[in-house]
């Protein structure tokens, strides 16, 4: 089958940003927002979109900052804020982008900082969230509070890309197509033969560009800032996700070995929690795209 066959795609606008969009599948059907992670695109729902296209109303976004979609110009004290890159800004796009299509309640799968945006989502906007997905990752507030040698070292990344700037931009950008390589054959996945070439190329042509790189830093480096003030404040006012959930994470990744996803996502959930651990390392939709699949539209077919 062709690329995104039968998908349509665009820039739409949302705020002060653009987001680039595919749209597709059976637009009669229940709506899904699918979400990437850092250092893809939208690209890497390829494979999953494929089979999901028959049972929903698909949308599948870059996020702001990353492929097509706008890179926010650098704040006047990006050292201090980092409002523009926070998940609660990149929520409210996806929220907003949603609605310009037609779609007031949505199920939502993310993956890495696609996931962690759709935890936000679903904290800011309960009303419009019908269910969540969330692979390969525990909230971050959790994930910072509990940092020890075994994390900092296998997620150096979390502490690298927030270093300031321009210290972790000039030494990605002096040759981005090998950082963006090692960081996708690296997190315990098998090399880089799960990737399609097509995706490949894409994450290619989007991530070796001054603008997306920056970008990315600054969505770390919210992580590491202006988020952990909005999830402290969320959980001082007892605000849960209040949909159900599923939660996914791979065997061989970093997210099984130090940490309990069940119980950390239940603990953030007034609904009913799921999930399993599935043969893979952190690229789970690439790497394992039929478990995917299968274990998506038992969760959101119900």
């Amino acid at each position: 089958m062709a690329w995104f066959d039968g998908f349509e795609s665009g820039l739409h606008p949302v705020g002060d940003v653009e987001l680039f969009a595919r749209t597709g599948g059976d637009r009669s059907k229940p709506a899904l927002l699918l979400l990437h992670g850092y250092p893809q695109t939208h690209a890497m729902w390829h494979r999953v979109a494929r089979e999901l296209a028959a049972d929903f109303a698909l949308v599948i976004p870059d996020l702001r900052g990353y492929g097509d979609s706008t890179k926010p110009l650098p704040a006047a004290t990006p050292e201090l804020d980092h409002a523009q890159h926070s998940k609660r800004a990149m929520a409210a796009d996806l929220a907003a982008l949603m609605r310009s299509l037609g779609h007031e309640r949505f199920a939502v799968v993310g993956h890495d900082r696609g996931g962690r945006v759709a935890h936000r989502l679903a904290l800011d906007h309960p009303e419009r969230v019908a269910r969540l997905a969330v692979i390969d990752i525990v909230p971050t507030l959790d994930m910072y509070e509990s940092t020890d040698m075994r994390f900092a070292s296998w997620y150096y990344h979390w502490f690298f890309l927030i270093q300031p700037a321009p210290l972790p931009e000039r030494m990605i950008g002096a040759d981005p197509s090998f950082y963006l390589r090692w960081c996708l054959g690296g997190l315990a996945s098998p090399g880089l033969g799960f990737v399609e070439p097509e995706a490949l190329a894409e994450y290619e042509r989007c991530f070796g560009r001054a603008d997306t790189i920056h970008a990315s830093c600054e969505d770390y480096r919210a992580s590491a800032s202006i988020d952990l003030e909005h999830d402290r404040a969320s959980r001082a006012a007892g605000a849960k996700v209040a949909c159900e959930m599923l939660v996914l994470w791979g065997t061989r990744g970093v997210i099984g070995r130090l940490y309990e996803p069940l119980d950390l996502w239940r603990a953030q959930c007034a609904a009913t929690v799921e999930g399993e651990a599935l043969a893979a390392g952190h690229f789970i939709p690439e790497e394992l795209p039929d478990d995917t699949v299968t274990r998506l539209r038992t969760f959101l077919g119900r």
